[in-house]
């Protein structure tokens, strides 16, 4: 009953803004390559099911190696920035630096530096998400009740080891925070990349098939790609949802159930 209560709601919501997106559409004859209707950008997901899934496929990969990196990296970064305030002050000034530059201006550099393709892709997808888990996961870090840590410190715990059963613990649920808003930049960050750099002998992922679509006045197979590309958010948001249910669900209340 309770599932009934959470998906309904929504579900009617979508109901709703597809009927009326359908019934405005074609009452006042929008041109489809403007404005297609739900059902014509259905049409276009059927007829085109094999391209779009073996698009999804190569931006889910591209994007997939980039979150990997962002949350390993992002990780160790923020323990190493927390062992020092003077190397946090010195370095992290340079971690926002990754957020605030936009993508695109860089994507050509990364065509340059690492060839046109999965791996310029999957960099872009790197340096889009790896700033939240940095921050996130020192934050989490930095905010161990102070009592604590001089419990540790009474007990004459070695810096490692309040590193590892105190300071890592408290921080996994901002780790856990940090990889949610990393999943949904991951796949951003691919097709923006796959703009500039998606030609590869693996094949052409979604940010290539929406640029085609666009060139060929494709609109309902545009918005079909992007619905797709919308999908893989999700379905890496739900994967790092479920992770962090899994590790946080038996000690953490952000992960027990109302």
């Amino acid at each position: 009953m309770r599932v009934l209560r959470n998906v309904l709601p929504p579900l009617a919501a979508l109901a709703g803004l597809l009927g009326a997106w359908e019934g405005l559409a074609r009452a006042f004859g929008v041109p489809r390559y403007l404005l297609p209707p739900p059902s014509a950008v259905a049409q276009a997901m059927l007829a085109e099911l094999p391209q779009l899934l073996l698009a999804a496929s190569v931006t889910a990969r591209a994007a997939l190696y980039g979150f990997a990196l962002s949350a390993v990296v992002g990780a160790l970064t923020a323990v190493v920035l927390s062992t020092s305030r003077p190397l946090e002050r010195a370095l992290y000034p340079y971690t926002v630096f990754l957020q605030t530059v936009p993508i695109v201006a860089i994507a050509p550099l990364l065509v340059l530096w690492f060839g046109a393709g999965m791996r310029a892709v999957a960099i872009s997808a790197f340096i889009v998400s790896l700033f939240p888990v940095i921050a996130n996961t020192l934050a989490g870090i930095r905010s161990v009740e102070p009592t604590l840590r001089d419990l540790f410190r009474l007990y004459g715990a070695s810096r490692a080891a309040t590193l590892l059963k105190l300071e890592l613990p408290s921080a996994l649920p901002s780790f856990v925070t940090g990889l949610r808003v990393a999943a949904g930049l991951a796949v951003i960050g691919a097709i923006v990349g796959e703009f500039v750099a998606g030609f590869s002998e693996s094949g052409a992922g979604l940010g290539i098939l929406i640029l085609s679509s666009y060139r060929q006045l494709r609109t309902d197979l545009l918005f079909a790609s992007v619905l797709f590309a919308s999908m893989l958010g999700l379905i890496l948001f739900g994967a790092v949802n479920l992770a962090g249910y899994l590790l946080l669900r038996r000690w953490h209340p952000s992960a027990r159930s109302s």
